[in-house]
């Protein structure tokens, strides 16, 4: 036990000990820096130096950046590192219904380098500005057509400053004679609309599209469900994210970030509002019949209230074993006006009339029970009954809960493959954000899963794989992670000191030995090493001792137990002879002729 109490008692003095020496040298640090300053001209070369040859870390691992190549057929490619915009156009149209302060699409995009790049040459597209309407778009190698193919859609964002209030989604614009890029806009026809986009603390990854009514012709938005995932950390780390967007001809549908399924679906299933609408509808001209009786429940007609039943009484009566308690002063009042208070000197009292002192509790009452007219408190009335009410019971004439009858719905359809939506020919960005730097990188749009996977390994795998080469490792989070929280030096101590205190406990705790302190307390001499070895060498001969006289019994007591056996055999046979010649006696006697009786004749 008390090499366990040593052993926590050791522990959190470490701990302890980490922490102040972590202080100490932040203290140390802010000193020295003073000293560096005072010298700096003398020796500032010769610290470099020798900081050069001796504590040079290892360089990390270096990432070459090549710019990704599609590996099979493609409907629209970029990556956008040519280190220009061709290809793309930015609109100059203006937003409907708005001032044309704000109407226009002036928002700034620019190919650049990122912020924090560790692939130098790997470029993005950068919605530069902040608070201002940002459009752009590109046509498509060929028109996509909805038909047996799958569509997948893959591009990357990394919100460098994190994100307020703004999306980062693409949209497909449907292919019809009226599209024109130089004017594209808010009101401009889509198919698709994919993409992460966040306001507050609501955080979303879209899919939308937009369905063909084929009854009437109108486009209707057709929502994905919301995924399950937490999706915040995609927008705060500020980490490059890959999305993915994969559509099948069996109208079943996958949403992926970083590979990993966030959101699955089915079209028919899974959006909303539904792609086809009910077979019946309510009839909206159907009434409710007048005596149609919706009451579960009905007070009973024959109840009858009690005679004993008052319904004037009050709930709350005064209690009359309440007893004034002593000191009560009835004569002061609760509150009196301020002594101290003054009028203050632009009081008009035509304008504002008599002037008042504020009021202040009286001081009188502060160790008094209490001041002013004493009343009995209020309690509960023991009679109070309430309004009397009749009981409920069952309605017989309930008929439930009345609804319209169903008719079929004149609006019906059903589509079964809404997958196949109207083609698309172009992908565009149009984008509101109050945060700028937005970066977009590596967009695809193809048929095939594995150039679309080919294709995010060579570019945001690439990226992940140089963020991974230029981090610190394990020990080094951890370093860092105490440096800027002391207290987790305690942590760490005990996490690698546990272990080493469990082996010691199982391995060392043994069966405890009297120790010098026990002698002590007794007053017995303590043994030192010769008396101990001088005591086992008497102890083993007293045992070969004891060994040998039991040997020796054991052999006395056989012998013993044959001669025993001999002795009473022996007394067996002397008390038959014994027994022989007394019979022997009596025989003689019982034939003797005195013995004998007399004959009867």
């Amino acid at each position: 036990m008390e090499l366990k109490w040593l052993l926590c008692v050791t522990l959190l003095a470490l701990g302890i000990l980490a922490v102040q020496t972590h202080d100490t040298d932040e203290d140390n640090d802010a000193d020295d820096v003073v000293d560096i300053e005072d010298d700096l001209d003398d020796g500032i070369e010769d610290i470099e130096e020798s900081k050069s040859e001796t504590s040079s870390a290892p360089p990390a691992p270096k990432v070459t950046y090549r710019p990704p190549v599609p590996t099979g057929e493609v409907y629209f490619v970029e990556s956008f590192d040519k280190g220009t915009l061709d290809g793309w156009v930015l609109s100059r149209a203006k937003k409907d219904d708005t001032d044309d302060e704000i109407a226009k699409y002036d928002g700034k995009w620019e190919v650049q380098d990122m912020k924090e790049t560790k692939l130098p040459g790997d470029k993005g597209l950068v919605m530069v500005t902040r608070a201002k309407h940002h459009a752009i778009s590109s046509k498509l190698s060929k028109p996509f057509v909805f038909d047996t193919k799958p569509l997948i859609i893959q591009y990357e964002v990394n919100f460098q400053n994190g994100i307020e209030c703004g999306g980062a989604y693409v949209k497909l614009l449907s292919k019809t004679p009226e599209l024109n890029l130089d004017q594209f806009h808010d009101k401009t026809p889509y198919t698709i609309m994919f993409g992460p986009d966040k306001c507050g603390e609501d955080y979303k990854l879209h899919f939308i599209f937009r369905h063909k009514n084929p009854k009437t012709g109108k486009y209707e938005e057709k929502h994905a469900k919301r995924p399950d995932a937490d999706l915040k950390t995609y927008f705060t780390d500020k980490k490059t994210h890959l999305y993915t967007l994969v559509l099948n001809p069996d109208n079943s549908f996958e949403i992926l970030v970083d590979q990993t399924v966030v959101n699955s679906g089915n079209l028919l299933n899974d959006m909303s509002p539904p792609v086809n609408p009910p077979r019946e509808i309510e009839d909206p001209n159907d009434q409710k019949p007048e005596d149609w009786d919706e009451r579960p429940k009905i007070p009973d007609p024959d109840a009858v209230k009690p005679d004993d039943w008052d319904e004037d009484a009050p709930a709350k009566i005064a209690d009359e074993n309440a007893v004034k308690p002593e000191g009560w002063l009835d004569d002061e009042p609760e509150y009196v006006a301020d002594p101290d208070a003054e009028k203050p000197e632009d009081w008009d009292e035509d304008m504002d009339g008599e002037w008042e002192a504020p009021q202040i509790a009286n001081p009188k009452c502060e160790t008094a029970p209490g001041c002013g007219t004493w009343q009995r408190p209020m309690i509960d009335n023991p009679n109070y009954k309430g309004k009397w009410k009749p009981p409920m019971i069952d309605n017989v004439n309930y008929q439930g809960i009345w609804k319209p009858r169903k008719i079929p719905n004149p609006d019906f359809f059903e589509d079964l493959e809404p997958f196949k939506m109207t083609p698309v020919s172009a992908v565009g960005l149009e984008l509101w954000s109050m945060t700028s730097d937005i970066f977009f990188d590596n967009f695809i749009i193809c048929t095939d899963r594995a150039v679309a996977d080919d294709w995010a390994s060579d570019g945001w795998g690439l990226k992940k794989a140089a963020d991974g080469a230029a981090e610190p490792g394990v020990v080094g989070q951890m370093m860092a992670a105490a440096e800027e929280r002391p207290w987790l030096w305690v942590v760490y101590i005990l996490t690698v000191a546990l272990p080493v205190f469990l082996v010691i406990l199982f391995c060392c705790s043994g069966k405890k030995q009297p120790s010098a302190a026990e002698y002590k307390k007794t007053d017995a001499p303590q043994p030192d090493v010769v008396d101990d070895e001088k005591e086992e060498e008497k102890d083993k001969g007293e045992k070969e001792e004891e060994e040998e006289e039991e040997d020796a019994n054991e052999e006395k007591l056989g012998s013993d137990a044959d001669l025993g056996s001999a002795s009473q055999e022996e007394e067996e046979e002397e008390e038959e002879e014994d027994r022989k010649p007394a019979s022997e006696e009596e025989e003689t006697v019982n034939r003797s002729p005195r013995n004998r009786k007399p004959r009867k004749d």
